[in-house]
């Protein structure tokens, strides 16, 4: 299974307020035996908002066959907001426009329930209650976390 490789996290998890690409396995493959030393390797860094004020935390954990993505955050209107990776690990303030589009090699379209997605950089939305808190974590079987380019091919910078 060919999967897209996380090289750095700065701000490559993105909230829209600011693999065998295509398989149909519900879980990938584990990990190669060289990438095994990746296992539980993390990195965590700040979320911020439009202005660039810190709002909250993002921590990405390599697991077994995909990464762990753990957010906290504070300080956003309630309800419902679409969560998921950009191509870049940019997210300079004002736009966000430096973080381009998701990560989506395989061209799949947005949304866990377009017959025809989801895309590789798809999370689940997050729900923040009235108090304008939120915390989360999810699990994405295509993609990888690597602190190195080891496959250059298939890496998101």
């Amino acid at each position: 299974m060919k999967r897209t490789h996380l090289i750095t996290l700065a701000a490559a998890l993105s909230l829209s307020a600011c693999a065998n690409l295509g398989s149909t396995d519900a879980v990938g493959p584990a990990l190669k035996s060289s990438e095994m030393s990746s296992l539980g390797q993390s990195q965590t860094s700040p979320i911020i908002d439009a202005t660039g004020k810190k709002i909250g935390l993002a921590t990405i954990t390599q697991g077994n066959r995909g990464v762990v993505t753990s957010v906290m955050l504070g300080e956003l209107a309630p309800g419902k907001h679409g969560m998921h990776f950009h191509a870049v690990g940019d997210c300079s303030p004002e736009s966000f426009k430096s973080a381009m589009g998701h990560v989506m090699p395989s061209g799949n379209p947005h949304g866990f329930l377009n017959p025809e997605g989801p895309h590789e950089g798809n999370l689940p939305n997050l729900y923040v209650m009235a108090n304008g808190i939120a915390q989360a974590e999810t699990y994405n079987t295509c993609l990888l976390y690597t602190s190195d380019a080891a496959d250059e091919e298939d890496s998101v910078d």
